[in-house]
């Protein structure tokens, strides 16, 4: 179904705090694509109090990793049914370890590009604090102890997932203002429009 659809797929990666969430906002704002994250789509799932919904509450509550199938079959119903209004998909913090990025592509349908947005540490821990400061509500995981251990995991298992996409992969500097990280972002994104035209 995906892979006759012909619609570009996006995957967007960056450590917590990297700005991620802006520029999705601001691709869906003047692509119109359709922005999915999988984080989302199982708390949507389970908020939805369906008998998936509990189950998955349930795995979360013990700690559990949702089983990577599980969140495929979210993505992809969640896809199927954009597909008739969407100019293309954002695919916001997947695949997160390095066998979810095949089974994606066999599963649904391949990735035209990865943009991966750069940060150093340093700024990661910066920004998360500076949220963390900012914001009412407390996150059991933004204290820089955890944090920490976060961006290493992170980083970790991007590494390998990126080297297996070195044709696809957008390496963007973000750390700089919003608008200039978007003004690349926007080449990366007008450039695949442009191919797949074609």
């Amino acid at each position: 179904m995906m892979r006759e659809a012909n619609v570009p797929i996006i995957w967007v990666l960056g450590g917590p705090g990297c700005g991620k969430g802006t520029q999705c906002a601001k691709i869906v704002a003047k692509y119109n694509f359709s922005h999915f994250s999988t984080g989302d789509l199982l708390r949507d799932e389970v908020a939805s109090g369906s008998d998936k919904g509990k189950e998955l509450q349930d795995m979360m509550r013990q700690g559990i990793l949702v089983p990577n199938e599980t969140v495929l079959k979210l993505l992809e119903a969640a896809m199927v049914k954009a597909l008739n209004g969407t100019v293309g998909y954002l695919i916001d913090g997947y695949p997160r370890e390095p066998a979810q990025g095949p089974e994606f592509e066999k599963f649904i349908a391949p990735v035209d590009i990865i943009l991966y947005f750069e940060c150093s540490n340093e700024t990661l821990v910066a920004r998360i604090m500076k949220r963390a400061a900012e914001s009412s509500t407390v996150r059991a995981d933004d204290n820089e102890e955890t944090l920490k251990t976060r961006i290493a995991t992170f980083r970790e298992n991007t590494e390998k997932i990126l080297v297996q996409y070195p044709t696809q992969l957008r390496r963007i500097n973000a750390e700089r203002a919003p608008e200039e990280i978007f003004a690349d972002v926007e080449k990366s994104i007008d450039e695949l429009l442009a191919a797949k035209k074609k």
